[in-house]
């Protein structure tokens, strides 16, 4: 296991979600900062989302064409320039620029790190491997949010915001350094890589099905907080605790599924059970809440349970033809994308009409979909 390409590569998707995650504490300042509405600052995250999404693609396939590195080392420096515009911004169209640059540099190389992850492991690392990888992105809501908010309280989102692109420009070094030796790869075929070439029906398949667990997961993730504030009366600085507490669920989660997927013949079993379980467990967390401490623990199940499946999926999607990795992996960024809009934009329309109960039957048809997709014939 290549352990320094890896913790080159968590921290690099650490920096990547840290840049919009660590905004969360701060959106009433930002507001007044940048004299506009609340609901302005945080749609600021959808334009993240948008921009992270279609660079994500662009990349992947152009790192098929013209190598890793330009994107391991470039998306960092890029991401902390941009984090510096952030801090920098004077107003709310300053920050909607720098902002979707950031999105569009921390997409450029989140997508080409899990393919150079793929590329220096085998088959049956990894699982372990993507899943090292991916824990960067719980770490950002297990350890970058807290210290952000407090850390904040000293130097204001703008000083965050600078500390967010130093990580970034760390990642940029332990990628460079680690990505001195080329990957041994066989001889490419004489087919330049393509789109078309890389969507044959197998990954169209396992795309749809990370779709499907990006609802599952994002529907939590968006409206748990409030769903924890409204059941329990609790103000923004009393679910810090439980956040923490789903967040370390998903890293176990997705350590395990790592494992699983390694080590389990069938990868494609492992994610439909896992969402069968989200199903099930998402159920009961919107439809009981019989006290703040049992829910929780029961929302430590549903993510610890729903992040098991990612690491299988990841590994699926990683074993295909070297020439076109790149560009798998770059579209799954972006199909990933778009589930987490359709979790955000779903779940705010069921919250409306529905309430919190509506959750529940979301999240487990969109996770019993995905279980369909992974069980259906090839």
């Amino acid at each position: 296991m290549p352990w320094a390409l890896l913790a080159a590569a968590c921290l690099g998707m650490f920096a990547a979600s840290s840049s919009g995650t660590t905004r969360a504490p701060f959106l009433i300042d930002m507001a007044r900062d940048l004299s506009t509405s609340l609901p302005m600052v945080a749609n600021l995250m959808a334009l993240t989302s948008i921009a992270w999404g279609i660079t994500s693609l662009v990349a992947g396939a152009a790192s098929d064409r013209w190598g890793r590195r330009p994107f391991l080392v470039g998306g960092p420096i890029g991401l902390a320039l941009c984090l510096a515009g952030v801090a920098a911004a004077p107003d709310y169209l300053a920050m909607v620029l720098a902002v979707s640059l950031a999105g569009a540099f921390a997409g450029g190389y989140t997508g080409v790190v899990m393919t150079e992850a793929s590329a220096r492991t085998v088959d049956r690392q990894r699982g372990r491997a993507l899943g090292w990888v991916m824990s960067g992105q719980s770490l950002s809501l297990l350890v970058g949010v807290p210290l952000a908010a407090w850390a904040g309280s000293f130097i204001g989102w703008r000083g965050v915001s600078l500390g967010v692109g130093a990580i970034a420009l760390l990642a940029a070094v332990g990628l460079f350094a680690t990505t001195l030796r080329p990957v041994a790869v066989r001889a490419a075929s004489a087919a330049r890589p393509s789109l078309r070439g890389a969507m044959t029906g197998p990954v169209l398949r396992l795309l749809a099905m990370g779709v499907a667990e990006r609802v599952c997961y994002g529907v939590s993730v968006v409206y748990f907080a409030t769903f924890l504030q409204v059941s329990y009366r609790l103000t923004p600085a009393g679910v810090a605790i439980p956040l923490a507490v789903i967040a370390l669920g998903n890293i176990l989660g997705t350590v395990v599924g790592g494992q699983m997927a390694d080590r389990l013949p069938n990868r494609l079993h492992v994610f439909a059970g896992a969402m069968v379980g989200s199903a099930l467990l998402a159920l009961v967390l919107y439809a009981w809440t019989p006290g703040l401490f049992a829910t929780v623990a029961m929302g430590f199940a549903y993510i610890f349970v729903n992040a098991i499946a990612r690491p299988s999926l990841m590994a699926a999607l990683a074993n295909v033809p070297d020439e076109v990795r790149g560009t798998v992996l770059g579209l799954n960024v972006t199909s990933a994308s778009f589930g987490w809009l359709g979790a955000a934009a779903i779940g705010g329309w069921v919250m409306v009409n529905f309430g919190f109960a509506g959750f529940g039957p979301l999240a487990a048809v969109s996770a019993l979909i995905g279980a369909a997709l992974a069980l259906a014939r090839r």
